[in-house]
């Protein structure tokens, strides 16, 4: 990977393996730190549980890459906007798709965040 990154080996019932280490739970990675995140249903999702990337803003963060679940989801309307209004892109998919997405886009060297809602 072009920046220090840390890979998503693998997602499974309850967690993912990030770096070749288990963590059961949601998953949010930001400025290539990866953090348990307290975030469990798109329902739950707030924009003080995403502080870490409104924190990090616009200069370290291009987009919020966003695993919604089980299934695709719309994100609250409140979250989408301020992401707008910090000028932090928002892509979302399934949890699956966006943690294969992830390793992609973070081989290319894109500057995002990444928050996973564990399946």
């Amino acid at each position: 990977m072009a920046r220090d990154a840390p890979a998503i080996d693998s997602f499974g019932p309850g967690g993912f393996r990030v770096a070749g280490v288990w963590r059961p739970g949601s998953l949010l990675i930001v400025r290539d730190v990866a953090s348990a995140w307290n975030v469990r249903a798109l329902a739950e999702l707030t924009p003080d549980s995403l502080f870490p990337v409104f924190d990090a803003g616009a200069r370290e963060v291009e987009f919020l890459l966003l695993g919604t679940g089980a299934a695709n989801g719309l994100p609250p309307r409140t979250v989408r906007t301020l992401l707008q209004r910090g000028g932090i892109g928002l892509e979302y998919m399934d949890t699956a798709a966006a943690a294969r997405m992830y390793n992609v886009l973070t081989a290319e060297g894109r500057r995002l965040a990444c928050a996973l809602i564990a399946i």
